[in-house]
């Protein structure tokens, strides 16, 4: 049992460093082809940056621990918008783009209403229990597609004013010895994170769901944490609040979708509540770039950022 918790700590390190060597390794090989940095940045790099969440909720789903994968993407979402947004905005206040407040923002609010509809089977049809089944994972992933169009559109007219940083070229062979170590890595980091999460549960008596809200859905978010804070600490924050929801889009539409369609996820209807502090967060999120300085996420509403979310663990502590 020891060792479980110790693998369960050390799976985080793997888990993270993986995904960082499987994009470094594979940006490398793109770049050879020719592939430019932008590209590499919207597919690579953005889904090489979800693979933490992903390899958990596969190997969860895998394993019928379903309430790890449905907590782990809320608890995501949740911690990315108050816990990173509100870290980083009391760092440097955030500038946040007009199309993220207007189009992104809003896109995320769909995707957490898109979940809320699909998880409530019981209301909606009468059924005896809630599930995201497989055919709402397809739709999931079809909302996913569209974001995606939308991603490559803004690149080509010229609306996403980011540069990408260029990757770094390494060897053939060294380049090759990354990818298969950033796979290692996450294979193992997810399967240990899963075991750890059960067997946490079961020692404290608490519920799969509150260590996969808490504990998993922090870990898993930690590159998206210490990278918004190094950018906010360097004052380089035009893209952080952009990261951060097209993050919570991919958490939904394209993680929870390949979820569901590996194996159907129950959903516990108190996790309802979950899901309605995911969508909180979210208008809170676009309500504070018009209170104050517009399109700016001030110190002060990083605080409440931070406020509301040790609120958000006192109550899963107490609902255990």
């Amino acid at each position: 049992m020891i060792l479980t918790y110790i693998l369960f700590v050390i799976g985080f390190f793997f888990l993270i460093k993986g995904a960082d060597l499987l994009v470094d390794g594979a940006s490398s090989v793109a770049k050879k082809f020719g592939i430019s940095a932008l590209v590499i940045g919207l597919t690579i790099v953005s889904f090489g940056t979800s693979m933490p969440e992903l390899i958990v909720n596969i190997f969860a789903s895998i394993n019928g621990n379903t309430d790890i994968a449905i907590g782990n993407i809320l608890g995501s979402n949740i911690a990315n918008i108050l816990l990173i947004l509100g870290v980083s905005a009391i760092i440097y206040p955030l500038a946040v783009k007009k199309g993220t407040a207007w189009k992104e923002i809003p896109f995320s609010f769909l995707a957490v209403i898109v979940l809320a509809i699909m998880a409530n089977d019981v209301f909606l049809d009468k059924t005896s229990y809630s599930a995201i089944t497989r055919i709402d994972g397809f739709i999931l992933l079809s909302f996913f597609i569209i974001f995606m169009y939308y991603i490559f559109s803004i690149s080509k007219t010229g609306a996403n004013e980011t540069q990408e940083k260029e990757p770094k070229i390494y060897s053939p062979l060294k380049s090759t010895l990354m990818i298969i170590a950033g796979l290692i890595g996450l294979t193992f980091g997810g399967k240990w994170i899963v075991d750890g999460a059960v067997a946490f549960a079961s020692s404290f008596g608490v519920s799969q769901a509150l260590i996969g809200l808490t504990v998993v859905a922090v870990g898993t978010s930690l590159p998206e944490l210490a990278t918004s804070a190094v950018a906010a600490y360097k004052k380089n924050v035009d893209i952080a609040v952009g990261n951060v929801v097209g993050s919570n889009i991919f958490n939904i539409f394209w993680i929870l979708g390949v979820s569901a369609i590996i194996k159907p996820l129950p959903f516990s209807s108190i996790m309802m509540i979950d899901v309605f502090m995911t969508v909180f967060a979210t208008t809170a999120l676009f309500a504070f770039l018009f209170i104050g300085k517009k399109h700016i996420l001030e110190r002060w509403q990083g605080v409440c950022f931070i406020l509301f979310y040790i609120i958000y663990i006192i109550y899963l502590i107490f609902r255990g």
